[in-house]
This record gives structure tokens, sequence and C-alpha cells, in this order.
């Protein structure tokens, strides 16, 4: 890589935008240079976000999705050539930060990886949704994918220590915080509402993936991520639930050597892993004060109470367009509980009900994906109608 590394943030207004920015910022501040320069920044809509990061950062270019405000931020910056393509920001970078949420981050991914970049992975729908689409892209000269999620992270990081990860893992255990509703009984969650299932007791994150903890769809979802990232077979794949988020996920070898990775739970460190690969940032975020950590708790989830974990694994065995299938589904289903239209519970209910009538498609190219896609959204808007 070269000694200033250009950096592009698709989603930059969101959580992991935000703070992949605050990497910057720091990284740069310690080490008295630009390490890195940020070349574009991309948002759907959240103009005021972008102007306000583009006279920070000056990029040469800026996507703005929303044709309605296009012009206007044009001409808040004349530095900056504006694009409609959030994936257009692509050729400028050497690493791409993919931080859209769900399913509209597949063409981030694709072009990234199309164009021989690394893309530092927060989108992990794009991966889940398009898995048979996405895989031959890893082999592109100079193509490199390095996950920005924190247990996958973590992994990628405890699998540095195997010569040989296909003959030598036994296991990958994804650790879950268990969310804001941890010990709590389907009675008890029958009608929990937003703001609660917000209250995520260790993470700070966007909404969606907010809601996906308390329901335990993100490590249903990462299940299959995980499958997908590291090749691992899913018997070989086991969730649980460690509270205290400092264990962020663990790989045990054939040896019986179980190698993990731990940090407090700051979303900046994996950010920056991401951005330095292979080597790593100077800032040392996530430091654990060790006299302070007290104790480490890990037990199974409750997977009758939390279904939407199952799910995954069912949708990930399936194969094929289901993931493409629970991913669309639990984004229309997650949207109508933010907006009041279903209960918490409902979640789980709709996802279930719409991969019970999952019908396989081929899915050789983006368009199979894309359709596999529209047509579990319309699946699920009949479902969630029936819930009316």
């Amino acid at each position: 890589m070269p000694s200033t590394i250009r950096v592009a943030i698709a989603g930059s207004s969101g959580s992991i935008g935000t703070q992949t920015l605050d990497v910057v910022r720091e990284c740069n501040a310690q080490a008295g240079t630009q390490t890195y320069e940020v070349v574009a920044l991309g948002v759907g809509s959240s103009v005021d976000a972008l102007v306000a990061q583009a006279r920070e950062f000056r990029p040469k270019v800026v996507a703005v999705a929303d044709p309605a405000r296009r012009a206007e931020v044009a001409t808040a910056l004349p530095f900056c050539e504006v694009v409609a393509d959030m994936a257009d920001i692509v050729v400028t970078a050497d690493v791409v930060v993919n931080a859209v949420v769900g399913f509209a981050g597949l063409p981030v991914t694709i072009r990234t990886l199309q164009a021989g970049r690394r893309l530092a992975l927060a989108n992990k729908e794009s991966l889940i949704a398009a898995g048979p689409v996405v895989q031959p892209l890893r082999s592109v000269p100079g193509a490199e994918l390095v996950p920005v999620d924190s247990e996958h992270c973590a992994l990628h990081q405890c699998l540095r220590a195997s010569v040989h990860p296909d003959r030598e893992v036994a296991r990958l255990v994804l650790t879950a915080s268990g969310g804001p509703f941890r010990g709590r009984t389907a009675t008890e969650l029958a009608d929990v509402g937003v703001e609660q299932a917000l209250a995520h007791p260790t993470w700070k994150m966007g909404p969606k993936i907010t809601i996906d903890s308390s329901t335990l769809m993100n490590k249903g979802l990462e299940v299959i991520e995980a499958h997908e990232l590291f090749h691992t077979p899913y018997e070989r794949i086991e969730v649980v639930v460690h509270p205290q988020s400092v264990v962020h996920s663990m790989a045990e070898f054939a040896d019986g050597s179980t190698i993990a990775q731990l940090s407090m739970p700051d979303m900046r460190l994996p950010i920056g892993y991401a951005l330095a690969f292979p080597e790593r940032i100077g800032v040392p975020f996530g430091r654990i004060d060790w006299a302070q950590v007290g104790r480490l708790d890990f037990q199974r989830p409750d997977a009758a109470t939390f279904r939407c974990l199952a799910l995954g694994y069912a949708a990930g065995r399936a194969g094929g367009t289901a993931p493409a299938w629970l991913s669309a589904a639990n984004e229309v289903a997650v949207d109508a509980f933010l907006e009041g239209r279903i209960r918490w519970t409902q979640i789980a209910d709709t996802n279930d009900a719409v991969l019970q009538r999952f019908t396989p498609r081929p899915c050789a190219t983006v368009d199979d994906i894309i359709a596999a896609d529209a047509e579990a959204r319309a699946v699920t808007r009949e479902v969630l109608s029936a819930w009316a």
C-alpha cells in the first residue's frame, strides 16, 4: 500500500461512516502527517452531514443518491465532483469502507472487488444475500475483503494464528451480547416497544443493526457471513452469549487451542484494522484495563425465545437465494417495527413466514440476486398485511 492510503466511505453519515472519519482524524493526528486521505464520501439523503464532512476532509468526489438534493450539494461543495451512484466512488480509493445499511450496499461491494480494491465490509447484507455472486470476485487481482463487523474482524485476526485454516480450524465461535432483552421470556417480550429495543447495553449502532441485535437476527446473519467469509461449514459455527462484549469471537483449532480476540466494545478498532491491514494502526481503540474487567461470562443463546438465530442457520443451509430472502424479509420487518406497524415479536414471525414460502431460483448473476430480493420483499409485504 502507498504511504498515504486513499479512503472512500460509502454511507459516511451513519454510525460506521462517522466512526471511520474518527479513525482517520486520530490516526493522522498521531502520525503528524496524512496517513489516510479521505478521497470520496457517499450518502443517501443526509446532505447536511455530508457537506460538513466534506468541508473538513476535502474529498475529490461525493455521491448523493437523492436526486432532489444533488444540486444543493454541488453548490455547497464547489471543490468536489458530485455523482449520483455511490459505487462510482470506488475507483478513487485504495480502501473502500462499505457502511451502507442493508441490501442497498450490494453495488458498492461488487464494484470494489471488481476494481481490485480492498473492501472494508461493514455491510454484511451484501455478502449474505449475494454470496454466490460475490465469492468469485474475491479472486480478482488486488481485490481484498476485510470484515468490519466486530465478530468477523475478530475471527479474521484469530485465523492469522493458523497456517492452514481449512485443515486446522475445528470451530468458529461467534459471541453475542444478548442485546437489551437478554434473559427475558417470550411472555415478557410480548409488548416491548421501539425505545426499549434500541437501548443496547454495550454497543452504539444504527437503528437497524440495534433492532437486529435485540432479536438475535444479527447473529443469524453473522453465521451466514462467517460461512461465506471463511468457508467454514455451518455445523462448525457456534454462537455463545457473552454480555460483557469483551471477547468478540474465537477460533478453536484441531489441537484444542482456542484463540480469542479481546478488546473493549469500540467499532473504531475493527475499522482501523481494516484500513491498515496487514499492519495495525497506532491508536489503541478498545484498550482493556484488566484490573477493571472483573469477569467474563458465557452461556448458550435462548433459541426458543430469540427465534431469528435459528432462521439464520436454516437460510444458510438452504443456500442459493434463501439468505437473500431472509435478509430482505428482515429489512422490511424491522422497518415495519420501527414505524410502529408490527410488534417486536412479529419480526421473527414475519421472517419465519417468509422463509417458509421461499422458492429456489437461479443465483448466478447480480440480476438474479436483485430479483430474489424483490420477490422476498413482495412476499414480506403480503405477510405484513396479514398482521394488520
